[in-house]
């Protein structure tokens, strides 16, 4: 009965592994040899190990055995510990169970936020497969691996992943170890987690919101309600947001009255990174967004950095996950509504790439900025 568990569980793995294959297509094209690398490498697990194990379920059952390592486990813990290197423990699903402080201090991630969440949440969208991928391998007992990975941090600087299997008395199965470290030795100012001066960083992010809020400021006062919205949108996008998003109308029928009409909801505003890639979001329908529906019917702004679910913005017309062709690693959607009034529309940002994500005070000011575009467009939201 524990082989035809476990059996299952792998098949269950491989099933989940493909199924983000699928979704990986819309990689750009330069990540797209890492994506087929991961296929590859998962049709080889069905040949050699998945196939292999169904017959001998139906053949004859194969001794079990393996008993725990509690000086492994006790090595484990001192490593977490004391070890001057970044080390994290994850399970076959690259959910993290620990991470020390030097991998806290690399990965710009806290331990205390990272444990229970998947590491791969903390990399570029098209390591995160292939990551997975190799993690599966390694708890299946296939070896140790290591490959270069990017994070979200720090896109542009590569980094060594290890990854080695332990199985610590009173687990069940076997877990993974990783160790990150700069793939490229320029020097401490090279790698992740080189810090700028604290106060100086947060003395220019404090000025260039009161610099944006201005600039939005104006543009409400600068022109007629009907183009209200467009206006604003225009200051958003490049300076403060890669991606601006605009819906109005009703979202759900279930969701508070919207100023801008029945009917159907409408995609007002799309300003991306390129024309073609702004028609491919504006062509979507905003009622198959779940975070544009969430915002509209709860009512509050919604942050959201390193998305876990790629199809929390719904998908575009080639089926390919928003986030995932977008490369968002940070967004804020905010319902357009004046206090106790109704919600005219929902307002979503996204940043993407090497970008900073958005922080809680960026998103206290667009909350802010959202009331008084609600306000500015009085009856009616046009761009």
């Amino acid at each position: 009965m524990a082989q035809t568990d476990e059996f299952g569980e792998e098949l269950a793995d491989f099933v989940r592994r493909v199924a983000e294959l699928k979704a990986a297509r819309s990689v750009p094209r330069d990540d797209l040899p890492t994506v087929l690398d991961a296929a590859i490498f998962e049709l080889d697990h069905v040949a050699d190990r998945l196939w292999p194990g169904y017959e001998r379920l139906f053949s004859s059952a194969a001794p079990g055995g393996g008993t725990g390592e509690h000086q492994e486990l006790q090595l484990l813990k001192g490593a977490l510990q004391r070890l001057p290197l970044p080390v994290a423990l994850v399970d076959r699903e690259t959910v993290v169970r620990r991470m020390n402080a030097a991998a806290s201090s690399f990965t710009g991630v806290r331990a205390g936020y990272a444990t229970g969440r998947p590491m791969t949440g903390f990399l570029a969208h098209a390591d995160r497969v292939a990551f997975r991928t190799q993690a599966a391998a390694v708890a299946r007992g296939e070896g140790d691996r290591s490959l270069t990975v990017h994070l979200q941090q720090c896109p542009s600087a590569p980094v060594r992943a290890t990854l080695t299997a332990l199985r610590p008395s009173g687990e069940p199965r076997t877990v993974v170890l990783v160790l990150l470290q700069p793939a490229a030795p320029d020097g401490p100012a090279a790698g992740p987690s080189a810090r700028p001066v604290p106060d100086l960083a947060e003395t220019t992010r404090h000025a260039a919101l009161l610099d944006l809020v201005d600039a939005m400021t104006t543009a409400l006062l600068d022109g007629p309600a009907d183009g209200a919205l467009g206006r604003a949108a225009r200051v958003l996008h490049g300076r403060f947001a890669d991606w601006v998003v605009a819906d109005t109308g009703h979202v759900l029928d279930d969701c508070r009255p919207c100023a801008a009409g029945g009917g159907r909801p409408a995609r007002t505003v799309v300003l991306g990174p390129s024309e073609p890639a702004a028609a491919a979001v504006a062509a979507q329908d905003p009622a198959t967004c779940p975070l544009v529906v969430e915002a509209a019917r709860g009512g509050s702004p919604v942050l959201r950095v390193r998305p876990a679910d790629p199809d929390a913005f719904g998908r575009d017309a080639s089926g390919a996950p928003v986030l995932v062709r977008a490369d968002v690693t940070s967004l804020l959607c905010v319902p357009l509504a004046v206090p106790d009034g109704p919600v005219r529309g929902v307002l979503t940002l996204f940043r993407s790439g090497a970008r900073p994500a958005f922080s809680l005070a960026e998103a206290q000011a667009v909350d802010m900025m959202s009331r008084h575009l609600a306000l500015a467009m009085g009856g009616g939201a046009t761009a």
